[in-house]
């Protein structure tokens, strides 16, 4: 398994605001319009999942696979070009603000991790670029 950390955001709400939030993925409502259509289509999601479709990629659909309140949600892939998983750790800084930083460890065929690996770490990047925005009031 190849891991990848995103950096670490600082996030001007408290932990277990961000933790409630992004534990029912329901809330990704609120960052739709956020979403680039020309990148990523077939956007869906429950409480639970999550579903993409990325070109070249194709479909990506997300799990929760375990939650630990408030600091960790964990994410297993149910449909992907190649197994992984993705951790989402948040821990506070003080009482209002946390930080929040997202592991990903896939199971690249060697042939394929020179190709991937720039692109999976730029993407797992703006994702955590994108959670750190989120209002979570």
């Amino acid at each position: 398994m190849t891991s990848f950390e995103s950096s670490i955001k600082q996030i001007p709400y408290p932990q277990t605001a961000v933790y409630q939030s992004l534990s029912n993925l329901e809330n990704l409502e609120k960052v739709r319009d956020r979403v680039p259509e020309d990148k990523i289509k077939d956007f869906s999601f429950d409480r639970d999942s999550v579903s993409i479709n990325v070109d070249p990629v194709g479909q990506i659909s997300l799990r929760i696979c375990e939650r630990e309140k408030p600091k960790c949600i964990k994410f297993e892939a149910a449909q992907s070009p190649m197994p992984f998983n993705l951790w989402i750790q948040v821990l506070p800084v003080t009482e209002t603000t946390s930080k929040m930083k997202l592991t990903l460890k896939a199971d690249i065929p060697f042939m394929l991790k020179g190709m991937v690996s720039r692109p999976l770490q730029d993407g797992l990047e703006k994702i955590a670029d994108a959670l750190a925005q989120i209002p979570y009031a």
